[in-house]
């Protein structure tokens, strides 16, 4: 066995590779690039080298660094984790070729599955059903939208190369096919230096369900039953569970032939995942290959009891896959819910920041938790914001479901914008609990989870609660650092004299303006709300855990203070408090004159020109930040005054791309 492995990757698949090692008792190294100086990896890892700057291209995508750094420390083997270069056929050659093991398939098998058109025409060959569609070399926008009419609308480009749902794109509509197609190749050329593009039938209702498969170098290739993917925004995965609910036997057994079929037919190696569509009718389509671990590995570890990572590991020593393979069973239900920094109601624009406070549920044998990230840490535009993975089991879907949902409801994180609270949402619908699961489950389901935060008297009274409760515990912290700590100066409680003590509390709750009255009482407080009487109590411990009783009904969430006010989490959702002066409480009239940047990132493409009239939604600059396309559109009709920037431009978060002069203004 290996005594000293390096990880060529950082985050929580950095730190799960870790972890495995060493339970097995192998030493690990970690590489970084500058940003990730302090990252979690790093300090989890036995040593840790420097492989420089922050962006991608300069540090983990550089085969050559990473070799050096295995070399330099001492390591026998490379593993790549997911992304990066972990399906990069010359870099596990490059590996070969300095006598370290690659603990991933050979590079054949890689190369085999890097390119879409080329492994679909190796599936058709054995015999692994395959979407209609274009595979072909001539890329010339004639020929593309000539197969794009024969195939039939709708039609889904994809980046030949790629994967992640980077340079992805439906087309609904003949007309609309110029402007997507030239979005996809910016895309996939920005994403993987190669913008060709293949053309499929876009399937309605499909279901997204991949095998896992692995496989030894003896001979040996075998299934690890399969996981639905279906869940999916920008075409990428945000729920996953294993088995995929409601399958009969013998489709599964169908898709696990298929499967081990695809891994024979390129003389796989290690762990790796065959995806699959599967339509309504019971047909499922060959869409790709995976010649990696992927991000959802957990799920099929907990039905199954296996560590995916142990096995590549072994598998890399030349170890055969043990006999016993062969009569696994499906033991329960587990689901994954990915935590990212990224903003639902914006299109899930990534969002970048420090990361304040971060509070995760308990793990146990029902749950368990797969982070690269701290309080304290940074998301930055360089790198996936993925936070961490939330991973439950039980015995049944039913019991994981609501494993699910109470997990996620104690979720609380600050200084970013998260996923959790859509998360939480999602698992709270009936048709997730039905398995009425396909990819457009999400859009299919907009209303529910995308609604504003339901705001009610009890809602208003925690969050008062909170900031009263918020407010002794600075004034205590302070009162004890002072010369006097008994001076009612210090005192915050608004005493009066032979009276109750009464207060007016204003603050904005999620942007609204709200007004409450406040008795002081001996055990809690009398609230004013919206011409109701409410008495409330509780308390605030120094973790941010904030307990209230409202009339007699406890309630608990988290409350923690920020420099821009307090943020309250409470039953999975999240709510910001800022507290004006009441002066400055009113109504704010929203001027669209300059139309910003959300984040850093590079203007690709410029899509109007000055004096032009536009409609409202018509797409103006595109914009590439954190590997994916943004479009910034116009937010009425009206006219473009001014384009602010060029093509190639690198623009700063807030710079204003565009002067914008709405119709009337």
């Amino acid at each position: 066995m290996f005594s000293k492995i390096l990880i060529a990757n950082r985050g929580e698949i950095a730190c799960r590779v870790i972890r495995t090692a060493n339970r097995m008792g192998i030493r690990t190294v970690a590489v970084y690039s500058d940003a990730d100086r302090n990252a979690m990896h790093v300090a989890l890892a036995d040593e840790a080298i420097g492989i420089g700057p922050a962006p991608a291209r300069a540090s983990y995508l550089d085969a050559e660094k990473i070799i050096a750094a295995a070399k330099t420390t001492g390591a026998e083997a490379i593993h790549p984790g997911y992304g990066f270069l972990s399906e990069n056929a010359a870099f596990a050659e490059a590996c070969a070729a300095a006598d370290l093991i690659f603990i991933g398939p050979p590079p054949q098998a890689i190369r085999a599955m890097g390119g879409k058109s080329e492994a679909k025409a190796l599936m058709t060959e054995a015999g692994v059903p395959v979407v209609p569609g274009y595979h072909g070399d001539e890329q010339s926008e004639k020929r593309l939208a000539s197969e794009a009419e024969k195939i039939g609308y709708p039609v889904l480009l994809k980046a030949s190369a790629g994967g992640g749902g980077k340079g992805m794109r439906v087309v609904r509509q003949k007309r609309d096919f110029a402007a997507e197609l030239a979005g996809a190749k910016r895309e996939a050329l920005a994403a993987f230096g190669n913008d060709r593009m293949l053309i499929e039938k876009y399937l309605e209702r499909p279901r997204h369900v991949e095998v896992q498969v692995f496989a030894d170098g003896h001979g040996k290739c075998v299934s690890l039953f399969e996981r639905d993917c279906s869940i999916q925004r920008r075409h990428q995965k945000v729920i996953e569970e294993a088995p995929a609910p409601g399958l009969p036997d013998a489709l599964r057994q169908r898709m696990y032939d298929a499967a081990t079929a695809a891994a024979r037919a390129i003389d796989y190696r290690g762990a790796g995942t065959v995806e699959f569509l599967l339509d309504p009718s019971g047909a499922f389509y060959f869409m790709e290959m995976n010649t990696r671990l992927q991000v959802e590995h957990p799920v099929t570890e907990y039905i199954t009891g296996l560590d995916l990572v142990e096995w590549q590991i072994r598998v890399a020593n030349g170890e055969p896959l043990p006999e016993g393979w062969a009569d696994l069973a499906i033991n329960g239900h587990a689901i994954e819910a990915r935590i990212y920094a990224e903003d639902p109601a914006h299109d899930f624009l990534p969002s970048i920041g420090t990361v304040s406070h971060l509070v995760f549920p308990d793990e146990g044998p029902h749950l368990r938790i797969d982070s690269g990230i701290r309080a304290g840490d940074a998301i930055t535009v360089h790198y996936d914001p993925m936070i961490a993975k939330l991973i439950v089991w039980d015995h049944d879907r039913p019991s994981a479901v609501r494993r699910l949902r109470l997990a996620l409801e104690k979720l609380a994180i600050c200084g970013v914008t998260s996923n959790a609270a859509f998360l939480a949402r999602l698992a709270r619908l009936e048709s997730f609990a039905a398995a009425d699961l396909d990819t457009g489950f999400i859009a299919r389901n907009e209303a529910a989870l995308f609604a504003p935060a339901a705001i009610g008297e009890s809602e208003i009274a925690v969050a008062a609660l909170g900031l009263l409760l918020s407010r002794q515990k600075t004034a205590k912290t302070s009162s004890l650092s002072s010369a006097d700590p008994y001076s009612p100066w210090n005192s915050t409680s608004a005493f009066r004299l032979n009276a109750p003590t009464r207060e007016t509390l204003y603050f904005t709750l999620d942007h609204q303006p709200r007004t409450v009255a406040v008795t002081h009482e001996e055990d809690g407080f009398s609230m004013e709300i919206d011409g109701g009487t409410i008495r409330i109590g509780g308390n605030l411990a120094e973790n941010g855990k904030l307990r209230a009783v409202i009339d007699g009904r406890q309630r608990r969430g988290y409350f923690f203070a920020e420099d821009s006010g307090h943020t309250l989490f409470l039953d999975g959702e999240h709510y910001r408090i800022s507290q004006p002066d009441p002066v400055d409480i009113a109504d704010v009239t929203i001027h669209t004159g300059g139309l910003e940047a959300p984040m850093p990132g590079v203007i690709r493409a410029l899509l109007s020109q000055k004096g032009a009239l536009v409609e409202a939604g018509e797409a103006l600059v595109v914009m590439e930040a954190m590997k994916m396309e943004h479009t910034i559109r116009a937010p009425a009709k009206g006219i473009v005054a001014a384009i602010n920037c060029a093509e190639g431009d690198m623009v700063a978060a807030g710079a204003v791309l565009v002067d914008f002069e709405p119709e009337g203004a």
